[in-house]
């Protein structure tokens, strides 16, 4: 026979696998075919009252609470009917007809007990896609109720949803019946937050005294107890005055007591609400022309017109200042190269330090953060950049290794062992000129005049990303985040540009369209949620005359820059350390000596 006729060899014994899909697809529509038809059922769930004949098997495989039920010694695995108590009737029709079909109908009138009775049977999916749906559909009006439940419930990420809500309409919710039905935990947990939206302290007293007096011969008494969480630092002393004499608290001593001894002295730390601070740029003065700054910073709102100076003591605020930055939290934070009184001897001789200190608001200075001292290596550069990722702070420096590769060094402090902790090193291609670093949807990126790149705390993983478009090389540039997106400038303030971090896209804005010539780069800052920029600028038809500065807003839906027409201090401004001008919550009693 001819090599073209013979037949291939095919090897007999090699093993094959095959997957039938119609099957898999198939099985489940069966088997609710079945129980539609009442065939082959061999147990019976009672529930009150009502009577779900079922399949042993078909349950045992869906829940771990009937596997359970079934494959043990359990009196139940014997019985031709078992009776399930702490179950909905109805709660458990939709049970079953998901176990059978594999189809979940929510609704927002029996999403929780559905899920209690997912949580009974331990049924994830049900469970999960309650969750899921309930943080859907947390409004005014189902906050507090869902509040309540997943409170009962520890389902964390509706707890957190509903909380910012009520957070952020406080004032209306205080009114409510739904706020009247808090348990005393719950009312505590909710005035314990810095997040409450509210102008004074008076308001969360007022909310207290209604919630105790709806039902005042079983609340009383847990007053001393709530007294705690209001922060008396924060009203005036008149205002807690009237408070010593209001009918609640004369009729107990013990809630007198609270607030002439325990409360000002357990409270004299508390932060200001949210509702009480404003948003405030921060700026250092400079001393002369040269930009050498001084010791004077001004804290700025264009938008509402307000601005603060305040002059620290040379002790009071470090002179060498690597990098500052704003947390989440609105903690303060900046990097210096100087230790203070609290310097102490390395052995490494070669090494130098850099130290945090923390801004504290109350008394308006700068102290030791408490935090390990960075070790810096001769070869890694002093210049980094101090960044916070999810409450995470990270120091990030370009170093050279043994063998001269330019790379990034990033190390992140550690709070459980109070230590820096070494990250992923980021390679680099050459030395840059021009970077920055900042946090932005919960990862890190660093972006210098050539190369962009993105770090993944959850992975500890560096992954290149789409550059801006520079147009000179070496060009400074200015950036800033908010939400998922970056927004970029260069030094001329002629090409400004948005940066998708979920599509990896950039995305061309128009640029400084105002008249004059720039002194210097721009800075961005991100200030009620509107894209801002500061530039300093002289007018082009006038040899020699003095500059100015100036704020323009951006206006997204018209894709423009708008003058604020704000009038800054005749002052000139070194500006603080970053890419972009800081901005925090300020309480402003605090920074004008309250």
């Amino acid at each position: 026979m001819a090599a073209a006729d013979q037949e291939p060899h095919v090897s007999a014994d090699r093993p094959s696998s095959y997957q039938d899909e119609s099957y898999l697809h198939g099985f489940l529509g069966t088997v609710g075919d079945l129980q539609k038809a009442g065939v082959l059922q061999d147990v019976v769930l009672e529930v009150e009252g009502r009577r779900f004949p079922c399949h042993r098997l078909v349950l045992s495989a869906a829940s771990p609470y009937f596997r359970a039920m079934f494959t043990s010694d359990m009196a139940e695995s014997r019985q031709k009917t078992v009776v399930l108590q702490s179950l909905d009737a109805g709660m458990l029709g939709e049970i079953l007809s998901y176990i059978y079909s594999g189809t979940l109908h929510v609704s927002l009138d029996k999403v929780q007990p559905l899920y209690q009775a997912a949580d009974l049977l331990q049924l994830d999916y049900v469970r999960d896609t309650c969750s899921s749906y309930m943080a859907m559909n947390v409004g005014r009006s189902t906050c507090v109720d869902l509040y309540k439940f997943a409170d009962v419930f520890y389902v964390d990420s509706v707890q957190n949803r509903c909380l910012q809500l009520i957070h952020r309409n406080f004032v209306e919710i205080a009114f409510s019946e739904e706020f009247y039905s808090l348990s005393v935990n719950q009312l505590t947990e909710i005035i314990s937050h810095d997040e409450l939206e509210v102008k004074e302290e008076t308001t969360v007293w007022e909310a207290v005294v209604r919630w105790v007096q709806y039902s005042r011969e079983d609340r009383q008494h847990h007053l001393p107890t709530i007294l705690p969480h209001i922060r008396f630092n924060l009203m005036t002393s008149e205002d807690t005055a009237a408070i010593l004499e209001h009918a609640l608290v004369r009729e107990d001593p013990g809630s007198s007591e609270v607030i002439r001894n325990v409360v000002p002295s357990e409270t004299s730390n508390l932060k200001p609400r949210l509702g009480m601070t404003t948003e405030m740029v921060m700026l250092h003065k400079s001393s002369n022309k040269l930009y050498s700054k001084s010791n004077e910073l001004l804290f700025m709102n264009p938008q509402k017109g307000k601005y603060i100076s305040c002059s620290y003591r040379s002790e009071d605020i470090p002179d060498d200042v690597v990098s500052l930055t704003v947390t989440s939290d609105n903690n303060i934070y900046i990097l210096t190269e100087s230790a203070g009184e609290e310097d102490d001897d390395d052995d490494d001789p070669d090494s130098f330090h850099e130290y945090l200190y923390h801004y504290n608001q109350a008394r308006n200075v700068w102290v030791h953060a408490g935090i390990p001292k960075i070790s810096i290596a001769p070869t890694e550069s002093a210049s980094g950049f101090l960044v916070e990722v999810d409450q995470i702070l990270y120091f990030l420096a370009e170093a050279k290794d043994g063998d001269g590769i330019q790379h990034v060094r990033l190390r992140k402090y550690n709070r459980h062992t109070d230590q820096w902790q070494e990250c992923l090193q980021l390679e680099l291609y050459r030395t840059y000129c021009c970077k920055i670093a900042l946090s932005c949807d919960r990862n890190l990126y660093y972006i210098t005049d050539k190369q962009m790149y993105c770090y993944d705390p959850s992975e500890d993983t560096w992954m290149e990303r789409t550059p801006p478009c520079l147009e000179d090389v070496q060009e400074c540039f200015t950036a800033v985040a908010m939400g998922t997106e970056i927004f970029y400038t260069n030094s001329k303030f002629h090409r400004t540009m948005v940066y998708d971090t979920e599509l990896d896209y950039w995305t061309v804005l128009h640029g400084w369209p105002g008249p004059g010539k720039l002194c210097r780069p721009p800075y961005l800052f991100a200030l009620e949620n509107q894209l801002h920029i500061l530039v300093e600028v002289s007018d082009n038809n006038r040899e020699g005359s003095p500059s100015q500065y100036r704020v323009y807003v951006y206006d997204r839906p018209v894709d423009c820059w708008r003058d604020l027409e704000a009038t800054l201090p005749d002052e000139t401004y070194y500006y603080t350390y970053g890419s972009c001008a800081p901005v925090a919550r300020m309480y402003l009693p605090y920074l004008q000596g309250m």
